[in-house]
């Protein structure tokens, strides 16, 4: 029986979801951060339990095939991608096996996942950058990044290879000139100190950012008014700067409450013909090249099998896949609860000349037990949730107003196994589930799972 302190030898077998690797010794599961699938590795045992163990890796005694040098220079503490070690190849092997392990394992079914499809770009890539903001004890310098790996320790980020060159640009500045201004950082032990997180939303099409300073405050200071200031003369790719306060003490990033301190708050993002405006709320695909390999995905699932539907675009957004899908359809209902959300798609459908589009906006759950009333029916249903997934309501509801088909996207292989063991309980059948890597060098996978009615 192992215990804490040991060491050991094994040999790693696979990575796992939450992004470790998985070995085995004396049949006993064991979790190494930063191992490789195939390396022979020598291990310090740091937590046991009755089910599994967890272990630092001490020496690497026969490194995996698939190893690689990470690019960055700071990959092994940041906890911001995690995978940069392995072959990128490799990588989306062994997210491919995790989605299909997960499904098995939930759903008890058999159903065919498909291979991953590639991030377009494997650097630069990241358009939305949420760094939390710290200060040193001595010097009370401003430093922001990402948290250290399972710590609430901030790593100091000056270059990072997977975001757009000007947004480290653009931090370094801001870092400086907050200083300047006295600026102080958040303390999420004191509940002290004034900037939480500084936020960029990044336009690919449009090499332009919009930024959010996130504040423990009720109210807007001149500091903040200078800051923006200097950051927008200084940079022509900014084009706002906006405000969000959040005094609330909880880890949740932004509140509802932004405003815009200079320029705009909102920016464009254009993906082929369709182009998007998005508020700095509003949910978007953080890597436009494989947002781009979804939509395209899920419009020639419908396309091919479901002649110009009538497709229902529950929890839409800014209506990203409804303006994608807008050519083949008949007709195409939109419904979202979040007011920003909602703006902009309305904004949307304007810029992009949609003439079959309902926007629907107000209490998401009222709205669909109205459609249900009036006895709607769509051919097509997309439902892309959050990481928890769909509420079981949510899925009821699904299940009342489609007739043909639903495409689910999700981000988390876990939450997308149990909502399609419930969908196959009611009534639908997976044809198989199509991986993209949208978050590309780290343990996260994006699935489009296709769904018929029986």
């Amino acid at each position: 029986m192992i215990k804490v302190n040991d060491e050991i030898e094994l040999t790693v077998e696979k990575m796992v979801y939450e992004g470790s690797a998985l070995g085995k010794y004396d049949s006993m599961p064991v979790f190494v951060e930063g191992g490789c699938p195939e390396d022979l590795l020598k291990v310090k045992i740091t937590k046991v339990n009755k089910n599994y163990a967890a272990a630092k890796i001490l020496e690497i005694l026969s490194p995996s095939k698939h190893r690689v040098k990470p690019f960055c220079p700071i990959h092994n503490v940041c906890g911001g991608c995690g995978w940069q070690h392995i072959d990128y190849n490799f990588q989306l092997i062994q997210k491919r096996n995790i989605v299909e392990e997960t499904i098995k394992k939930i759903t008890g079914d058999s159903i065919e996942v498909k291979p991953v499809i590639p991030g377009p770009e494997t650097r630069e890539f990241r358009c939305k950058l949420q760094y939390p903001c710290t200060q040193t004890k001595v010097s009370k310098r401003l430093i922001a990044g990402y948290y250290k790996k399972g710590t609430h320790e901030i790593v100091n980020v000056k270059y990072c290879p997977i975001q757009p060159k000007i947004i480290g640009k653009i931090l370094e500045f801001i870092r400086t000139k907050a200083s300047e201004l006295s600026i102080t950082a958040y303390n999420e032990k004191k509940h002290k100190g004034e900037l939480r997180h500084i936020i960029f939303r990044y336009s690919k099409s449009e090499n332009t950012c919009l930024i959010i300073f996130v504040v423990n405050d009720i109210k807007l200071t001149d500091k903040f008014k200078k800051l923006a200031k200097a950051v927008m003369n200084e940079f022509a790719h900014v084009t706002g700067c906006c405000i969000n306060y959040n005094t609330e003490k909880t880890n949740l990033i932004m509140s509802n409450d932004t405003r815009k301190i200079q320029g705009e708050n909102f920016y464009y993002e254009k993906i082929g013909d369709i182009k998007y405006r998005i508020s700095a709320n509003s949910f978007f695909q953080v890597n436009i090249g494989s947002a781009e390999n979804i939509f395209n995905n899920v419009k020639n699932i419908i396309e091919k099998n479901y002649g110009k539907p009538k497709i229902l675009d529950a929890y839409s957004g800014v209506s990203s896949f409804g303006l994608w899908l807008k050519d083949i359809a008949k007709s195409v209902t939109c419904v979202e609860e979040a007011p920003s959300s909602s703006k902009d798609a309305i904004e949307n459908v304007k810029l992009n000349n949609a003439q079959n589009f309902t926007i629907l906006n107000g209490d998401a759950k009222q709205i669909f037990h109205d459609l249900i009333s009036k006895h709607e029916k769509f051919d097509v249903t997309v439902l892309d949730p959050p990481r928890k997934g769909c509420e079981k309501e949510s899925l009821d509801i699904a299940i009342k107003l489609t007739a043909k088909a639903i495409i689910y996207v999700s981000c988390n292989p876990s939450t997308l196994a149990r909502d399609l063991k419930y969908l196959h309980e009611n009534g639908f059948k997976t044809k198989y589930i199509q991986p993209v890597d949208m978050f590309c060098h780290s343990y996260h996978i994006e699935s489009i799972a296709w769904l018929e009615k029986v």
